[in-house]
């Protein structure tokens, strides 16, 4: 069963016989054969890179590869079984049970024994349970096999601690341009005929693809099979092509990352980027109304009373949504996020409530001081409650400026307003009701 798993090296068509076998998709025939041959990943690759440098000092630990389909995980790792003179076994968390396992271990185990390694890549291992990530352990810390891992989710939160304490992990990026580029070229010396794409339709091929490496060669190996003798624009192209789904897991590492992009341009002040932001989530279809309740938060959080009326802005957006629906309920949204983006910023109100929270924890149930408890009682009254309250509305100012805190506490200064929007006025206030209170001795 193990030998199922077995990777070894794609063989050429046939080509006796009558007719000939299908060519091997364009993808697996640009397979590079050398980790030089391998466009992008520079920064895990190059010279000075984790990988390069592994590979220039023949010592290879195992690794966890983190980043999105078709930038080349599953080839690097191939890449460094041959570089290494390592036995290639390659694995998929989703279709491999535990008996499988066992058997790709008793197969290392064998190999060992006659001095050859073994490099296990594990595709999808974030898809393995913790009792399955935890058995690969025991056969890396022995030298049975030297584990790559390859996962589009976050290690941190799918892979135990264990595991990840045993490998290094490396981030693989989307292709950019350039490299997406550089691909399109082999790909046309492999076809023997460039595409026939003016140059608008030729960036909206790569637009298409999105940073997927194996989607775009996909894509090409479509259009080079059109048969084309004119060249065709963007329109063209659009009409004849679906653009790849863009990648995006609502309950994943992308949910967190773009919400995290939109609300630090928020805070950032640049409406464009938030506005972008915002409409990278609606496409990739996030409920509105989790994303209405995240604006409210950065009214509150963000802007507070530098500008009062954001929260009620953001409240009416979302009234507006439930009212519309979408599309028009999303439009009400995205201006919330234009005015939030634009607003004067401060967290001043957000820092004072955290500051008020942790000093309630520490003082416990100490009670207010006497003078501002109500006495509706005779009794009360004898014991002092009440007993030299000021009536603000009596005292000159309307400010009486008593202490509210605690007897046996000092002042605290929780609230600190900036010199922003509405708050520059409150702090002014702030400042005047200080300087009365030191007046009247209190």
């Amino acid at each position: 069963m193990a030998d199922l798993f077995d990777s070894g090296p794609g063989t050429e068509p046939d080509k006796a016989g009558e007719g000939k076998a299908p060519l091997r998709p364009l993808a697996d025939r640009l397979r590079p054969a050398a980790i030089g041959e391998v466009i992008g990943q520079a920064q895990v690759l190059g010279p000075e890179a984790p990988l390069g440098s592994m590979l220039a000092s023949g010592h290879l630990s195992s690794l966890i590869f983190w980043g999105p389909p078709g930038v080349g995980k599953t080839t690097v790792a191939r890449l460094l079984a041959a570089e290494t003179d390592m036995h290639f076994v390659q694995i998929s968390a989703i279709f491999t049970g535990v008996a499988d396992l066992k058997k790709v271990f008793e197969g290392a185990k064998m190999r060992r024994a006659n001095g050859k390694g073994t490099l296990l890549f594990v595709d999808e291992i974030h898809r393995f349970n913790k009792a399955q990530q935890d058995g690969f352990l025991p056969h890396m810390e022995d030298g049975t096999i030297l584990l790559v891992g390859a996962t589009t989710e976050n290690p941190s939160f799918e892979l135990n601690a264990a595991l990840l304490s045993r490998a290094q992990v490396l981030v693989l990026e989307r292709l950019s341009e350039t490299d997406m580029e550089a691909l399109a070229q082999r790909a046309e010396a492999e076809l023997g005929f460039e595409l026939p794409l003016v140059p608008g339709a030729r960036a909206a091929l790569f637009e298409m693809a999105d940073g997927d490496g194996r989607a775009l060669l996909n894509l090409i190996e479509q259009v080079a099979g059109w048969g084309l003798k004119d060249p065709i624009d963007r329109a063209g192209l659009s009409a004849r092509l679906t653009r790849r789904a863009t990648k995006y897991d609502k309950t994943g590492d992308e949910h967190y990352n773009l919400i995290s992009a939109l609300h630090k341009s928020v805070r950032g002040s640049d409406p464009d980027a938030a506005l972008y932001w915002f409409a990278r989530m609606l496409k990739g279809g996030e409920d509105p109304r989790f994303l209405a309740r995240r604006i409210a938060r950065m009214a509150v959080e963000d802007i507070g009373l530098a500008d009062p009326q954001a929260q009620g802005i953001c409240l009416e957006a979302w009234e507006s949504y439930e009212r519309l629906g979408s599309p028009e309920g999303e439009l009400a949204l995205g201006q919330a996020v234009l005015y939030l983006a634009l607003a004067p910023k401060s967290n001043a109100g957000y820092v004072a409530f955290k500051a008020a929270m942790a000093l309630a924890e520490k003082t416990g149930s100490v009670t207010p001081p006497k003078h501002i408890l109500n006495a509706p009682t005779r009794l009360m009254r004898e014991q002092g409650y009440g007993k030299g309250y000021a009536y603000d509305h009596d005292a000159e100012d309307g400010f009486s400026g008593q202490d509210y805190f605690p007897d046996d506490m000092a002042r605290a200064e929780l609230y600190q307003p900036v010199e922003r929007g509405f708050e520059r006025d409150l702090k002014k206030r702030l400042e005047y009701f200080a300087r009365l209170r030191a007046e009247r001795g209190e």
